[in-house]
């Protein structure tokens, strides 16, 4: 295993992803009418095809290629161990209906973890590229033990980065910390809003 000393990059938060199209038009259509991304503005001085979308916080880069398109590969099973892009989802019943309106094709995988579960639905953009759909918030973050420095959570008051020291109640955090193997002194998770910025950091 390759050593990185020097601690991690200062990265600050996701900006955007990258995706190969075959068509941008049909990308922005579902981008935009599936998942409600917004074209935004995208520099001119590109000397190929693209657009640019923006949501949620991220943005997505959409490039048209310049191969012959059938040459990408063609994935019509949906396979929830692929690579892929998660959103996490207020209501997933009302996310399903929608799916099935749409007729848009779907995987649907339950986890289970302590008591608490998380819904997950799969989906293809139209070159294959699989999308997630989840309530994953269900789960709470919880730092391993060899974990040395602050990790940044999404939360929704503001776009602010903010250093949250919540705990959670104390049954959850007996829950956690079993679960964890830590001492309970140790766990000290960021409990904030939706669409917030927070981080939690191990307090030894």
């Amino acid at each position: 295993m390759v050593k990185y000393l020097g601690g991690p990059l200062p990265l600050t938060s996701l900006n955007h992803i990258s995706l190969l199209c075959k068509s941008v038009e049909d990308s922005i259509n579902f981008y935009e009418n599936v998942l409600g991304f917004v074209p935004i503005n995208r520099p001119r001085s590109f000397d190929f095809d693209g657009a640019w979308l923006f949501n949620y916080g991220v943005g997505i880069h959409l490039l048209q290629i310049s191969m012959n398109p059938e040459d990408l590969p063609n994935k019509s099973d949906i396979n929830p161990k692929d690579n892929h892009l998660s959103f996490q989802c207020e209501n997933m019943q009302v996310v399903e209906m929608k799916l099935q309106d749409m007729e848009i094709k779907y995987v649907k995988r339950r986890v289970e973890e302590g008591g608490l579960f998380v819904d997950q639905l799969f989906i293809h953009d139209p070159d294959g590229f699989m999308i997630e759909m989840c309530n994953c918030e269900n789960l709470p973050v919880v730092p391993l033990a060899s974990t040395s420095h602050a990790c940044r959570l999404p939360s929704a008051i503001d776009s602010k980065l903010q250093m949250m020291d919540m705990s959670p109640p104390n049954q959850q955090q007996k829950k956690l910390a079993e679960a964890s193997s830590l001492p309970q002194e140790m766990l000290r998770l960021s409990t904030g809003n939706r669409g917030h910025e927070a981080e939690f950091a191990i307090v030894i």
